[in-house]
């Protein structure tokens, strides 16, 4: 007999629960990847709907014929109407804000409808519809539609479908996976945002200098696939498995069986056990050995609890210690990413005197500092058991930062490498935190004594107040970048200083308790 391969042994070394635990945490993965690649196109495109058409003029026009006079190349040659006015950046703002400020809204919403629908069926829908409006907003291009009310009106509706992802798939790891190592699980888990922004610069800036409504049509069509597959293999809650294999029991039972008649002419059912057949080791035990011995099989009757957790509501989940403070805090913290979401292509356009396809590369090094921020702010805070204190120390160094990546953006590709990777580390490792482990363990907190229908709700309310910051950070970097590119970091140090200020009583209070000793984690009530 050969011996069996390393790797095979490696994968037999799981169990069943450990095997669904890595297909749920992959799964939801890919998920909200396909949220956040959905997302990014419009921050790409937004070079090539407002163009340099000085630059374009003089790469496009030969040498012969430089007398050609400059006023025939006017803003409106090259750039996408109505976007070819002087008015641009509040135009551009002015569609951030009415994606994020519906999203913003409708994350309230959300969490208290999601506590109350199926997640698998409401997530689904929310991700074909989110596709739907992605590709139409690409359409624009297709048709030649130059109305900024389509536009606007596209934007809303996708900011509020898009409001049924994060509090979905956060309920499922948080239902999936306990306490231990919650930070370090939700750290990698939550590299899904910038997986899904590096993907969405790939994909819109391979078409966005050709044809840049494919740039959001091919993104449309990838969320919408990830929605069908959501429908067919997400698995809510470990609880939903059990209903699988206890009805697999009943049909395996009933195969066994046959009818026969009772007494007052009742019928009943009978397992029937043949001599030379397997059987369970404590049946050997009981059953003679003889062939044809039925044994009558008990009904049993499943009558649900009456004591079943109801889901929180909107006040309840505000009265949890810490909700208020680190929604708050994810405001301003969310206001620094959403800007660099946004604007960081289009300022590295300007200030590096890059193509939209260049900048869009560019600014994925961004992504990839978050990446590595998340995760290690996912350890450290295990490490320690502060989560409020690791935040808070990110929050410190992200605002010099800031300041020296202004100072230093214009010097070279190479300072501007290193200081977009540094960057995406500080501003992304507290906002990580924020919407995944510490959202999960307010959502699990000792107060609501195992009930996990909280998690969804108190999720939504974290994410929704933070997306308030979302909406105002691109909106205000819109119009405070027509001053200048350094009023705009001067508003993202000013708002990484309030997200500080905010966690503080949290922080001395983490300081003055001890580390607590990891304890295993409180069981969730089945919803």
């Amino acid at each position: 007999m050969a011996p069996i391969p390393p790797g095979i042994r490696f994968l037999c070394s799981f169990n069943k629960d450990q095997w669904y635990r890595a297909f749920t945490f992959t799964l939801t993965f890919l998920l909200y990847t396909s949220f956040h690649l959905s997302r990014k196109p419009i921050s790409i495109v937004k070079g090539e709907l407002h163009k340099n058409c000085s630059q374009v003029s003089e790469l496009s026009v030969p040498s012969s014929s430089s007398q050609i006079p400059s006023s025939l190349h006017s803003d409106g040659d090259c750039s996408w109407k109505p976007f070819d006015k002087s008015n641009y950046k509040q135009l551009l703002g002015a569609m951030d804000y009415s994606f994020l400020c519906a999203y913003a809204v409708g994350m309230y919403l959300s969490g208290i409808i999601g506590e109350r629908l199926p997640i698998r069926l409401y997530l689904t829908a929310g991700m074909v519809t989110s596709g739907l409006f992605t590709c139409l907003f690409g359409l624009g291009y297709v048709y030649n539609i130059h109305s900024l009310g389509f536009y606007i009106f596209v934007q809303v509706a996708n900011g509020l479908v898009q409001t049924t992802g994060w509090p979905s798939v956060v309920t499922c790891i948080g239902n999936w996976f306990g306490k231990g190592r919650r930070g370090l699980i939700m750290g990698l888990w939550n590299s899904h945002t910038s997986v899904g922004n590096i993907l969405g610069s790939l994909i819109a800036g391979y078409w966005v200098s050709s044809n840049w409504g494919l740039s959001f049509i091919v993104p449309g069509l990838i969320i919408a696939a990830m929605g069908v597959v959501c429908f067919l293999f997400l698995i809510e809650h470990p609880n939903d498995l059990k209903s699988i294999s206890s009805q697999s029991a009943v049909n395996g039972n009933t195969k066994l069986g046959k009818s026969l008649n009772g007494l007052n002419g009742h019928t009943e059912t009978y397992l029937q056990y043949k001599k030379g057949t397997t059987q369970n080791w404590d049946t050997e035990l009981l059953l003679p050995e003889s062939v044809g011995v039925c044994v009558p099989v008990q009904q049993v009757v499943v009558v649900k609890n009456d004591g079943e957790p109801s889901a929180i509501s909107f006040l309840g989940a505000l009265q949890i210690p810490g909700v208020v403070e680190f929604s708050l805090c994810l405001l301003f913290a969310k206001l620094v990413s959403y800007t660099f979401l946004f604007w960081l292509p289009l300022y590295i356009t300007k200030a590096a005197h890059l193509d939209a396809k260049r900048a869009g590369d560019l600014s994925t090094l961004f992504d990839v500092g978050g990446i590595v921020g998340g995760v290690l702010a996912g350890v450290i805070s295990d490490k320690l058991g502060k989560r409020a204190t690791t935040c808070a120390v990110m929050l410190l160094l992200a605002a010099p930062t800031l300041y020296v990546f202004s100072m230093i953006s214009e010097l070279g590709l190479g300072p501007t490498v290193v200081m977009l990777l540094v960057c995406g580390g500080l501003v992304n490792g507290p906002y990580a935190l924020i919407t995944t482990a510490v959202s999960a363990d307010l959502g699990t907190h000792k107060s609501l004594k195992g009930n996990s229908r909280a998690l969804s709700t108190v999720t939504a309310i974290i994410d929704g107040t933070g997306s308030v910051g979302a909406a105002v950070g691109p909106l205000l970097a819109g119009l405070l970048s027509a001053r200048g590119w350094n009023h705009v970091f001067y508003m993202l140090m000013t708002a990484d200083a309030f997200a500080l200020l905010l966690l503080l009583r949290l922080v001395l209070k983490e300081l003055r308790t001890r580390k607590p000793r990891p304890g295993p984690a409180l069981p969730l009530k089945e919803h």
